[in-house]
């Protein structure tokens, strides 16, 4: 799932060099993926009324369904 996520983030910044995946596990089993890109990135992953992050969390949540596994994105500051 972290590939997947760094994949797709890689595609919607200009500075695909500073995309960071922090793959964090809570006490419930669940995994929180923590996406931190560059200062000026934030406004492309997150998009016009949230859209694209909504649609970044929706892709991974549904490839950890696949895998029987819960996962969540929080998208933080660097």
């Amino acid at each position: 799932m972290k590939e997947l996520l760094e994949y797709l983030a890689r595609g919607l910044v200009e500075h695909p060099d500073a995309v960071r995946v922090n793959e964090v596990r809570d006490e419930e089993g669940a995994t929180v993926l923590e996406l931190a890109v560059a200062e000026d990135d934030y406004g492309n992953v997150i998009g016009r009324g949230g859209r694209t992050a909504a649609a970044l969390r929706t892709v991974v949540k549904t490839a950890a369904v696949k895998r029987q596994r819960r996962v969540f994105v929080d998208i933080v500051d660097s």
